[in-house]
C-alpha cells in the first residue's frame, strides 16, 4: 500500500505538473500573470505547511529537537550551495527569468532533473514515515512543481526549444523524481535511522524553496495591496496541509 501511494503521488506530481504547465501557457499573457500570481502564495503556504506542521514534528518524534533543528538549518545552507553551482535555482515568475536560468536551456533541465529526484526522495522517505506526512508532503511539491514547471517551461521557449520539444524534456526532468521516491522506498528501511534527518533535509528544502525562490518574487509585485489576496492564499496552503494530516491521520 505504501509502494503503490508512493508512485502515485510522485507520478501524478510530476506528470500533473508538466501537463498542467502546458496547458496554462496557452492562455494570454494577463491569464497567466494572474493564474500563476495565485498560484504562488498558495505554494509558499503549503510548503511552510508541510515543512512545519509534518516534517519537523514527526522528525522530533524520532529525534531531539538539538539534532533536528541544527540539520534543517545545515539543509538551508546546503542548498544555499547548490544554488551557486546553478543546480537548485527554480524559477516561478514566468516573466521574471532567473539569471542562472537564462545561461542556457539545458541548464534548467538539469536543475530540474536533480530538483526533482530530490522532491521524490522527499515524498519516499515522508511516506515511510507516515501516510499523512507523505500525502501532504506530495502535495506541497504538487503545489510548487506547477508555477514552477510554468516558469521553466517560458523560458525554454523564449530560448528557442519548440513546444513538443519543451514538454518531452519537461516530462524527462520530472520523472526522475520516481526513481528518487523508488530509492528512499527500497533504501532507507535498511538504515531507517537516517529517516528522521532526511525528513528534516527535505523540510530545509521546502522552506528554502519558499522563502529564497518564491516570497522574493511576491514582494516585487502588487505592492502592499496584494497582501488582502496574497495572505489569504498562504494561509489557504498551510491550512491545505493541516486539514489532510487530520483527515487522514484519524
Amino acid at each position: 500500500m505504501t509502494l503503490f501511494l508512493i508512485i502515485v503521488f510522485t507520478v501524478a506530481g510530476s506528470l500533473g505538473s508538466v501537463g498542467v504547465a502546458g496547458l496554462v501557457l496557452l492562455f494570454k499573457e494577463r491569464q497567466l500573470a494572474n493564474l500563476t500570481g495565485a498560484l504562488i502564495p498558495y505554494a509558499i503556504g503549503a510548503l511552510l505547511g508541510a515543512a512545519f506542521f509534518g516534517m519537523i514534528p514527526h522528525a522530533m518524534e524520532h529525534l531531539p529537537s538539538d539534532r533536528v533543528l541544527p540539520t534543517v538549518l545545515f539543509g538551508i545552507m546546503g542548498f544555499y550551495l547548490l544554488e551557486k553551482v546553478t543546480l537548485w535555482r527554480h524559477c516561478h515568475e514566468h516573466d521574471h527569468p532567473c539569471p542562472v536560468h537564462t545561461r542556457a536551456g539545458s541548464m534548467i533541465l538539469i536543475g530540474d532533473a536533480f530538483h526533482n529526484f530530490v522532491d521524490g526522495v522527499a515524498i519516499g522517505a515522508a511516506f515511510l514515515a507516515s501516510i499523512p506526512v507523505g500525502i501532504t508532503t506530495a502535495v506541497a511539491v504538487i503545489a510548487h512543481e506547477v508555477p514552477q514547471e510554468v516558469g521553466d517551461f517560458a523560458i525554454l521557449l523564449e530560448n528557442g526549444y519548440s513546444r513538443p520539444r519543451a514538454l518531452a524534456y519537461n516530462l524527462l526532468s520530472s520523472a526522475v523524481s520516481l526513481p528518487g521516491a523508488l530509492a528512499a522506498y527500497y533504501l532507507l528501511p535498511l538504515v531507517s535511522s537516517v529517516v528522521p534527518y532526511l525528513l528534516a533535509i527535505a523540510a530545509a528544502s521546502f522552506l528554502y524553496i519558499a522563502l529564497a525562490d518564491l516570497v522574493p518574487g511576491r514582494r516585487v509585485a502588487g505592492g502592499v495591496k496584494s497582501l488582502l489576496w496574497e495572505i489569504p492564499l498562504i494561509l489557504t496552503g498551510m491550512l491545505t496541509v493541516v486539514v489532510i494530516g487530520e483527515v487522514i491521520g484519524h
